[in-house]
C-alpha cells in the first residue's frame, strides 16, 4: 500500500505534466484563434457551464471513487446503478438551459455573442458526466494509468478538433466559434469513454445490471452535501460576471486577459497538486475506514509538504519573470502586473487542494460545505464592494481574499480532526 501511493503519485505527476502541457497548448491555441474578445466572451459563458456541470455530475465521480476504494460493494453494480440516474439529471438540465439561454445572455450577461453557446452547451453535459463517473471508478481501483492515458488521448483529440474547427467556424462569427469550442467537448469526452471501455471489466453478470437501491442511497448520502457545496460555489461563480458587467459595464477584454492569460498560468502548478490530491483520496479513504490513522497522517503530511514546495517554487517564478512567461506563451505581456501580484497569494491555493481532498476522503463533507458557503458569501460581498471602490482590480482582490479564507478555514478543520486522531492513537 505504501509503494502504491508513491507509484500512483508518480504516474499522476507524469500524466499531469503531459495533460497540463497539452491543456496550456489548447488554451494558447484557442486564445490566439479567438482573440481577447472571443476568449473573454467564452469566459463569460464558463460560470454557467461550471454551474450546470456541478449539478449534472452531482459529485458522483468523487463519491464513487471513495466507495470503490473501500472494497465493500459490487463495484460493477455500483457503477451501473448510478449511470441511468446521471443521464436523467443531465437531460433535465439540457431542457432547462435551452429555454433560459436567451434570458441569461441578453438580460443578465448583456452579450448577444454568448447566446448560441449557452443554448446548446447542455448537449455536452451527458458525455462529460459519464466519462467522469467511469474515471471515478478507476480512481477508486487505484488504476491511475488508465486515467492518465485517457486524459492524454482526450486532450490530443480536443487540440486537433480545435485547430481544425475554430478557423472554420469563426468565419461565420465569434458566437459560432464559441459554440464549437463548447461542443468539441463531446468529441473529446467520447474519446476518453472509448479508452475507458477498453479497460472496464468484460465479465458482467445479470445481477450487475440491476439498479441497487442501497448503493444509490450510499452514493447520494455522500454526494448530496458535496454537490450542495459545489453548487453554492458555482452559483457564486455564475453570478460573478453578472455582478461585474452590471457594475463595471463592458469589460470583456480585461476579463479575457485575466481569465485567458493570467489565471491559466497561475493554475499551471495545480497539475502537481491535483495529482498528489487524486492519489491521496483512495489512500486516506481506505486508511480512515480501516483505522490506519498513523499511516494516513504520514501520507497527508507528505502530500501537503510536496504541494507547498511546488507552490513556493512556481510562485517565485511567476513573481520574478511574469513578462517572460506571458511573452513565451501568448507572444504579449498583457496581464503582467496581475500575474506578479496574484502569484504571492496563490501559494495557499496549491496546498488547499490536498487539504480539501483529505477532508472529503474522510467524509467530512459538512465542514467543507460550510467553508464553501462562507467563502462564496465573502467573495460576492467583496466583488460588490471592491468593484465599486477600485474598478476592475476589485475582482483580483476578491479572488485573493477567497483563496486566503478557504485555505486557512480548511487547514483549521483538518488540524482539529488530526489532533483527535492522534489522541486516539495515543490511547490505543
Amino acid at each position: 500500500m505504501k509503494n502504491k501511493f508513491i507509484k500512483s503519485t508518480i504516474i499522476l505527476l507524469f500524466g499531469g505534466l503531459v495533460t497540463k502541457v497539452l491543456g496550456m497548448i489548447i488554451k494558447i491555441v484557442s486564445t490566439r484563434l479567438l482573440g481577447s474578445e472571443g476568449i473573454g466572451t467564452y469566459m463569460l459563458i464558463m460560470p454557467s457551464f461550471s454551474l450546470l456541470l456541478s449539478i449534472s455530475q452531482f459529485s458522483f465521480p468523487t463519491t464513487i471513487s471513495k466507495l470503490v476504494s473501500e472494497n465493500k460493494r459490487n463495484n460493477k453494480n455500483l457503477l451501473i446503478s448510478i449511470i441511468p440516474i446521471s443521464l436523467l439529471i443531465n437531460f433535465i438540465l439540457m431542457f432547462i438551459i435551452f429555454f433560459t439561454s436567451d434570458y441569461i445572455s441578453i438580460d443578465l450577461l448583456h452579450n448577444e455573442n454568448t447566446r448560441l453557446g449557452l443554448k446548446y452547451l447542455g448537449f455536452a453535459l451527458p458525455f462529460i458526466s459519464i466519462s467522469s463517473i467511469i474515471r471515478g471508478y478507476f480512481f477508486g481501483k487505484e488504476r491511475v494509468f488508465v486515467h492518465v492515458f485517457a486524459n492524454i488521448f482526450e486532450d490530443i483529440v480536443r487540440l486537433i478538433s480545435i485547430i481544425i474547427g475554430i478557423p472554420i467556424t469563426i468565419k461565420y462569427g465569434i458566437q459560432y466559434a464559441i459554440l464549437y469550442m463548447i461542443l468539441s467537448n463531446i468529441i473529446s469526452e467520447l474519446s476518453s469513454i472509448f479508452i475507458f471501455s477498453i479497460f472496464l471489466p468484460k465479465k458482467i453478470e445479470i445481477k450487475d445490471l440491476s439498479i441497487n437501491k442501497t448503493y444509490v442511497k450510499d452514493v447520494f448520502s455522500l454526494s448530496f452535501p458535496t454537490t450542495l457545496g459545489r453548487l453554492i460555489g458555482n452559483i457564486g461563480y455564475f453570478f460573478e460576471p453578472i455582478i461585474i458587467t452590471n457594475i463595471l459595464g463592458n469589460i470583456t477584454n480585461e476579463y479575457g486577459i485575466l481569465n485567458g492569460y493570467v489565471i491559466p498560468i497561475l493554475f499551471l502548478p495545480s497539475f502537481f497538486t491535483t495529482a498528489i490530491s487524486q492519489a491521496l483520496i483512495p489512500v486516506v479513504s481506505n486508511s480512515y475506514v480501516n483505522k490506519k490513522y498513523k499511516y494516513m497522517i504520514s501520507k497527508l503530511n507528505l502530500a501537503i509538504f510536496l504541494s507547498l514546495s511546488i507552490g513556493i517554487f512556481c510562485s517565485l517564478l511567476f513573481f520574478f519573470f511574469p513578462d517572460v512567461l506571458l511573452n513565451l506563451l501568448y507572444k504579449n505581456a498583457l496581464g503582467t502586473n496581475y500575474l506578479k501580484f496574484m502569484s504571492i497569494f496563490f501559494i495557499l491555493y496549491y496546498i488547499e487542494m490536498p487539504v480539501n481532498s483529505a477532508l472529503h476522503a474522510m467524509g467530512f463533507v459538512r465542514e467543507t460545505l460550510k467553508c464553501t458557503i462562507y467563502s462564496i458569501i465573502l467573495k460576492t460581498l467583496c466583488l460588490i464592494v471592491f468593484c465599486n471602490l477600485y474598478g476592475f482590480i476589485g475582482i483580483i482582490y476578491s479572488i485573493i481574499i477567497n483563496i486566503v479564507f478557504q485555505t486557512f478555514y480548511n487547514i483549521k478543520v483538518l488540524k482539529t480532526k488530526v489532533i483527535h486522531l492522534r489522541a486516539f492513537l495515543h490511547l490505543t
